[in-house]
């Protein structure tokens, strides 16, 4: 039995572009995170896809959101884990010096990727408070799509079968329809097995559907008429 493919049509007025932990740590060659998904960021070609997204957000004069990773010392006080949160731990990924401070942030594992700045920095991004696990349930992803009366997500970010898939999973549960673009993330490779080709399986079984960077482009040229050039 062949899996239905809903779709998603875009209305630009419920329609948004969300991007998770587009941070050092996950997508620069320096970042604590780069041993175990670096592979799966150069072959998908990640980087280059999610500036596309950033940029076609801009371009086209959707919101932008960002879902953030941030850990603060206070969080090293925890009394469980998960498997991958106590790595992130250990290997000191996301870290800031607290949620008041900025004091080593520019630059750090935590910050944004430079070329991701001129389009996260612009006043006009929504930089959403922290997610401390996987999903958006304990920030404010949810609270500011809805006050943007969005309903219609397209997602991506890092990293596939964590916190992207977590964020989808939550999104259809809250009532939205979410596209993932599936080059627009990657996902760790561990002895365990591939991240990313894990979650490649669930974003087809839940998701509303599932484009490249490319097909979401000509989506956007059919769909929305006239966009804005933006200068990145």
């Amino acid at each position: 039995m062949t899996l239905p493919l809903p779709g998603m049509t875009i209305d630009p007025e419920r329609t948004a572009i969300v991007i998770i932990d587009p941070q050092n740590d996950f997508l620069s060659p320096n970042g604590v995170a780069w041993g175990v998904v670096g592979e799966s960021v150069i072959e998908n070609n990640t980087v280059a896809n999610i500036t596309t997204l950033m940029k076609a957000a801009k371009d086209y004069n959707l919101p932008l959101l960002i879902s953030p990773h941030y850990y603060y010392p206070t969080d090293y006080g925890w009394k469980f884990e998960g498997a991958v949160e106590k790595l992130m731990h250990n290997i000191k990924m996301f870290d800031r010096q607290g949620s008041l401070q900025l004091d080593g942030f520019i630059g750090s594992g935590a910050d944004w990727l430079e070329q991701y700045k001129p389009f996260l920095e612009d006043g006009k991004t929504i930089i959403c408070s922290p997610h401390k696990v996987y999903g958006p349930e304990n920030n404010d992803l949810i609270l500011q799509l809805r006050k943007q009366r969005v309903d219609k997500v397209i997602l991506g970010g890092m990293s596939a079968n964590l916190c992207v898939e977590s964020h989808l999973r939550e999104l259809l549960e809250q009532g939205f329809e979410v596209a993932v673009v599936t080059d627009a993330t990657a996902g760790a490779r561990v002895p365990e097995g591939d991240g990313y080709q894990a979650a490649l399986i669930n974003f087809r079984m839940l998701a509303n559907t599932v484009w490249t960077t490319e097909e979401i482009l000509q989506v956007f040229r059919q769909s929305i008429p006239s966009p804005t050039v933006v200068k990145s």
